[in-house]
C-alpha cells in the first residue's frame, strides 16, 4: 500500500513541477496547489499507513502500542493544510489583481521593467 502512495506522491510532485514551470500564472497556481497536496500526502505516508491501531494511548499505558501510527505527521498535516490554503488564497488574489492591471496571465507579457521595444544598453564605454 505504501509503495502505491509513494508512486502517487511522485506523480503529484512531477505534475506540480511541470505546471509551475509554465508561463501562465493560472497554471502556476494549480501547480502550487498540487505541490501542497503532494507534501501533505508525503507527510501522511511518513507516519505509517495503518488502520489497525489508532494513535491513542489507552488507559493504564504510558506510550503508544508498538504498531500504532505516528500522530506527529497527522498534526503536521493539519497545520500544513491551513498554511497551504492561505498561501493559495493569497496567490489567487495576487494573480487576479495582476490580470486586472495588466490584462494577461502570461508572465512574459507581464515584464513592465523590460519592455520589448526599448533599445539595448551600450555594450562598451
Amino acid at each position: 500500500m505504501e509503495f502505491l502512495v509513494a508512486i502517487l506522491v511522485g506523480a503529484f510532485f512531477s505534475a506540480a513541477i511541470y505546471l509551475m514551470l509554465s508561463k501562465h500564472s493560472v497554471r502556476m497556481l494549480l501547480g502550487i496547489a498540487i505541490l501542497g497536496n503532494a507534501v501533505n500526502l508525503l507527510l501522511f505516508t511518513s507516519g505509517r499507513l495503518t488502520r489497525e491501531v489508532p494513535p491513542i494511548i489507552g488507559a493504564g499505558m504510558d506510550t503508544l502500542p508498538a504498531g500504532a501510527a505516528n500522530p506527529l505527521p497527522q498534526a503536521l498535516i493539519l497545520t500544513a493544510i491551513v498554511i497551504s490554503f492561505s498561501f493559495f488564497a493569497f496567490l489567487l488574489v495576487l494573480t487576479y489583481r495582476a490580470y486586472q492591471e495588466l490584462g494577461t496571465d502570461n508572465t512574459d507579457e507581464m515584464r513592465l521593467a523590460e519592455p520589448k521595444d526599448d533599445p539595448m544598453p551600450p555594450i562598451g564605454y
